[in-house]
């Protein structure tokens, strides 16, 4: 049997890792949405300060940027997601990015409540592997105490 418990033991023991792993990806998730959060604020703060004929440096990627002049703040495009893109005015163009963000929000809190459901189940799983670690050293202790008393009572004879 107590082969059987070890095996049961390295089961669960491999469970929480995976547990673990599931938890540290979404922890990385909410960072991803934080950022793109982030972004998101930037953005809008751009949008709400800057005016027509304010320069700006636009980036090109690769971490090189050109100097701009804003021709029209109400000519703003805005991702819209599934790679479309709609202009939208100056104020339009915000409203949209906040409720980006809003919906950024509402994923983070999904998010973090499969990690509050994954760390449920971990905790679960490691009393699980107490409880069995209890019970093998209590067998260990029984199988200890039956060959000593056997040994007491051989000597007796």
């Amino acid at each position: 049997m107590g082969g059987g418990g070890n095996q049961q033991l390295q089961q669960l023991s491999q469970e929480l890792q995976a547990i673990q792993g599931e938890i540290d990806e979404l922890e990385a998730e909410i960072d991803d949405y934080q950022n793109e959060q982030d972004e998101i604020e930037e953005a809008v703060d751009a949008i709400e300060t800057l005016e027509t004929g304010s320069t700006v440096q636009v980036p090109l990627g690769g971490g090189a940027y050109v100097r701009a002049e804003i021709q029209d703040i109400d000519e703003i495009i805005v991702d819209l997601g599934a790679n479309y893109a709609a202009e939208q005015e100056q104020e339009a163009a915000a409203e949209a990015l906040n409720h980006k963000k809003e919906a950024l929000d509402d994923r983070i809190d999904e998010v973090r409540e499969e990690i509050d459901e994954l760390e449920d189940e971990s905790s679960e799983l490691e009393q699980q592997a107490q409880q069995m670690q209890q019970q093998m050293q209590q067998q260990q202790m029984q199988q200890m105490q039956q060959m000593q008393q056997a040994e007491d009572d051989g000597d007796a004879e």
